[in-house]
């Protein structure tokens, strides 16, 4: 019960909708072309292709899975682990409903997009992307490699962005040999760019923000026009020079893409020696005023 309390219902629902997502864009672009996603996603996919037609894709993607999740249940956390088994299972049974239920035909070619690769490749990624999205936003995954890239990335020393890469380049470079071509493949690769966008997009957040850490001598005066400017306020967090030793004062100032340029020009104004950094941020949380 305690566990189920830390899952709130509008997580839920997120899950569900992005399992449901996810099976669509699978379903009804990669699969009936044979192309294939990234992850374990990608594996299921082609296992069920090189299998008899009763070892159904809905199957893999729960066998192949689920074991993963359960392996990575002390790294994750238990909300975790339960939130991407019941994403998964949406995911599958969606797919499932998709392929062997509704009255859809999807054994030759997508009901959308034709035998167009292509375009196959770019709505699938883009909407499947958007499921492993939103199954992030969340709290859960889509895919066990997810979760297999945090355990083992470390180790080996390489990035989890990495590990992820080299998986899908296996697979895909396992997919080739294994249909002896690397049409589909190659169009894969279109695939994993366009669901990789898209994810940036949704967990990070699309017009994203910018930090500026300004390095001044004068602080009051460029606090004091950016304040009137743009309306919001700043942190400052008094320094001392590595070199020269003397004091100074970082500002931190949060602003989007459209205003960099006049706070720049407004800081120059203010103090021409300043030092300024700017980076970009994912999301900006404060209270509500």
């Amino acid at each position: 019960m305690k566990l189920l309390k830390n899952i709130k219902l509008k997580n839920i629902l997120i899950l569900t909708i992005a399992g449901i997502t996810n099976a669509f864009g699978i379903t009804i672009f990669l699969n009936p072309v044979n192309l294939y996603d990234s992850g374990i996603s990608g594996t299921a996919m082609l296992i069920s292709q090189l299998t008899p037609p009763e070892w159904s894709l809905s199957l893999f993607l729960m066998i192949l899975n689920v074991p993963l999740f359960l392996y990575g249940l002390k790294k994750q956390g238990s909300a975790f682990t339960v939130s991407a088994i019941y994403t998964v299972c949406v995911y599958s049974f969606s797919a499932y409903l998709i392929c062997d239920v509704l009255p859809i035909d999807v054994s030759i070619a997508s009901p959308l997009a034709g035998t167009d690769l292509l375009l196959c490749a770019i709505f699938g990624g883009l909407i499947s992307g958007i499921g492993s999205g939103l199954a992030i936003r969340g709290g859960g995954a889509m895919d066990g490699i997810e979760v297999m890239s945090v355990i083992f990335a470390k180790r080996l020393g390489i990035s989890v962005g990495t590990f992820v890469m080299i998986y899908n380049v296996l697979l895909y470079i396992t997919a080739g040999f294994a249909i002896n071509s690397w049409i589909l493949p190659l169009y894969s690769i279109v695939t994993y760019a366009a669901a990789l966008k898209v994810i940036d997009f949704i967990v990070e957040g699309m017009d994203r923000a910018k930090c500026a850490m300004i390095v001044t001598a004068k602080p009051e005066e460029i606090r004091s026009t950016l304040t009137e400017e743009f309306k919001c306020g700043m942190t400052l967090v008094d320094a001392e020079g590595g070199y020269s030793k003397d004091k100074k004062t970082i500002i931190y100032f949060v602003v989007n893409r459209f205003q960099i340029t006049k706070m720049k020009n407004l800081v120059r104004e203010s103090d021409p020696a300043a030092f300024i950094t700017i980076n970009e941020v994912a999301d900006v949380f404060k209270e509500n005023e």
